[in-house]
């Protein structure tokens, strides 16, 4: 899949003989004549036997061509390469060690193919240029925004195929190398020797990480029952369609087929994203076959709107948009926006940053580790030394470390995006939620920043359609909604930061239907693999939309609002909680705090936050009572 030959630029008739040669040479690659090949503006990734890459913009150069095609090679040599069950075997605990190892894995696995085919080895260099030039990295100089699992897979790549680094992520390189050469330098060695082999450079993987202080030595008895019989060998080959995943946001594309995350994350394809079962594979397989009877839907199921006995419908949907922030306006419009909204804020940073200092402390004092005392085994407790000197036949006392429950958490921010947040409100919650996300990501904690709203005033296109079908009575909403995605769970907070700037633009906050996106941003939150799964809306009044209420019942619009917050209160796993800003919400959430001055907003969502995760190691009631049902 050589790229010297691709064009300067693609028309748009050219595209399907461009896919069809991409997705047959993928199938050769990966030795799998029937994987499945689509195209879209989704996150592109690998699922089962199904490939997912980006389209082609409409005006492609030879680089779009080439990122195209490096990551087909990428997803097509991962399935030819790599086995699931020695990864999902060998693969070290701990969140960042972890991450190094899938980092490493897809390195090994992409080396592969550069190494046998130098077409392939241009593309992925391609591919690798795009993605670490979107990530803003080529001027980094902070350990803190540099990620070690790329600095290593790139060192990696370079020593197994002896290209250089891409000029985007050198950089991102020079930050870590004199570190990553001091503690494990001698173990690169290893891994030239064993690139073939993914069970023996999974092992050289750990030796690194050991050296790094990242992760524990191999037992004895794991490297034993890591060995597998040539049957079993023979047949991880096949089974490795149904065990590799894709990417950890996987699980969304059932509950919302129209989401878009945008172009710019749409080639941006990590190497962890890549061997992770999806989430909703995982969720498919904790549910239980049957269900009680009475039951409609089962906890992790996806919610629909019409929800009970509630008439809530919908007229026309087909107008309705699931957007990125980047998408609604040019990258030069959100760098002025942004900057705006720094400037607004000064001196509000100030303060909401030191509450979000405060959060962070009692985040990072869960996380700590702890000891057990007075075991026969261990590390030696010279603490309780002194009993020998005052009883010679007291045993000694040995004590030893263990980690404290803490459970993978992701946090949703849905922002009111609505008129009458405009002004100091609006800003007041983009700062708290920019300030918030980077904390809890310092965490290790996932957020998620959304916004709703609607895409007219009065109704848009929706209400001219029923106006054009003779007026029916009780049409349902009647306007076009606006769902904005600011920052998905899995993007860096430093690559959407520019993206909560779009909060400030004027014409942008219009209607609000709460209730719609209160499903929408539950099920995403359903997608995810996490445990424990937080949702805090964020709002100044209760729903409105002057087109769906002039023609429908004046409480259509809050009844189902209401429907939807008891639903997700009694029956799903998501934890629900709300702020208002000078509007009483706890008469709708049972969990809830009201506000009057948009200037409590940071105080409010820290310690609301802060005591969610006090309370870690409790089952909810509303959790313990869906669990009995079941």
């Amino acid at each position: 899949m050589s790229n010297t030959k691709s064009p300067r630029q693609i028309k748009t008739v050219d595209r399907e003989p461009f896919r069809r040669a991409v997705a047959g040479c993928m199938r050769a690659i990966a030795g799998d004549g029937e994987l499945e090949i689509s195209y879209g503006n989704e996150r592109p990734g690998l699922t089962g036997n199904r490939a997912r890459l980006p389209e082609l913009p409409k005006r492609a150069g030879a680089s779009d061509v080439s990122v195209v095609r490096g990551l087909s090679d990428a997803m097509a040599l991962r399935k030819a390469r790599h086995d699931a069950r020695v990864h999902a075997t060998l693969s070290p605990d701990g969140r960042g060690a972890r991450a190094v190892f899938d980092a490493l894995e897809q390195a090994r696995c992409e080396a592969i193919g550069a190494n046998a085919m130098p077409g392939v080895a241009d593309n992925l260099a391609a591919m690798l240029e795009d993605k670490y030039h979107r990530s803003n990295l080529a001027d980094v100089t902070d350990r803190a925004e540099a990620p070690l699992e790329d600095a290593l897979a790139l060192l990696v790549r370079e020593k197994l195929t002896g290209r250089p680094v891409p000029p985007s992520a050198q950089a991102l390189v020079d930050v870590w190398r004199d570190w990553i050469e001091d503690k494990a330098g001698p173990k690169f060695e290893r891994l030239g020797a064993t690139v073939e082999d993914q069970r023996l450079f999974a092992r050289a993987i750990r030796d690194m990480l050991v050296s790094m202080e990242m992760a524990e030595e191999l037992a004895d008895d794991q490297q034993s029952e890591d060995e597998e019989s040539p049957e079993e060998a023979g047949d991880n080959q096949s089974r490795d369609n149904e065990e590799s995943g894709a990417e950890k946001d996987a699980g969304q594309d059932e509950a919302e087929p129209e989401q878009s995350e945008g172009e710019a994350e749409s080639t941006d394809m990590s190497e962890s994203e890549t061997s992770e079962v999806t989430a909703e594979e995982q969720s498919d397989e904790e549910e239980p076959d049957s269900e009680t009877p009475g039951d409609s839907r089962r906890p992790n199921q996806a919610m629909p709107r019409d929800l009970g006995d509630t008439d809530y419908r919908v007229f026309d949907e087909s107008f309705d948009e699931t957007i990125g922030a980047e998408e609604l306006c040019d990258e030069a419009e959100l760098d002025r926006l942004r900057a705006f909204l720094d400037k607004q804020l000064v001196s509000l940073q100030g303060a909401v940053g030191r509450l979000a200092n405060r959060l962070q402390r009692r985040l990072m004092a869960q996380q700590n580790r702890a000891w057990d005392f007075d075991l026969e085994e261990g590390y030696l407790d010279t603490a309780r030394l002194t009993r020998l000197v005052t009883d010679p036949m007291q045993p000694l006392s040995f004590k030893m470390e263990r980690d404290t429950q803490f459970r993978d958490t992701i946090v949703t921010l849905l922002i009111d995006n609505s008129g009458s947040m405009r002004g100091r409100p609006i800003t007041v919650a983009a700062t708290c939620a920019d300030i918030l996300a980077r904390t809890l990501e310092r965490c290790g904690v996932k957020v998620e920043v959304l916004g709703f709203t609607t895409r007219a005033w009065k109704g848009g296109q929706s209400r001219e359609a029923w106006l054009k079908a003779g007026k029916p009575q009780r049409p349902g909403r009647l306007n076009d909604i606006r769902h904005i995605i600011y920052k998905s769970a899995d993007a860096p907070w430093r690559r959407a930061r520019r993206n909560l700037g779009l909060m400030m633009r004027e014409g942008l906050l219009k209607e609000n239907i709460d209730g719609e996106a209160l499903i929408w941003a539950h099920n995403r939150l359903l997608g995810r693999p996490e445990q424990r799964r937080i949702l805090m809306m964020i709002s100044d009044g209760a729903p409105v939309d002057d087109s769906t209420l002039s023609v429908n019942p004046g409480n259509y619009l809050e009844r189902h609002l209401r429907a939807v917050i008891e639903e997700i209160e009694t029956r799903s796993p998501v934890e629900l909680l709300a702020i208002g800003i000078g509007h009483d919400v706890t008469r709708y959430y049972r969990r809830a705090v009201t506000i009057s001055d948009a200037e409590e907003l940071a105080g409010a969502m820290t310690e609301q936050l802060a005591a969610l995760f006090a309370d870690e190691g409790e089952m909810p009631v509303r959790l313990r009572r869906a669990a009995g049902r079941r």
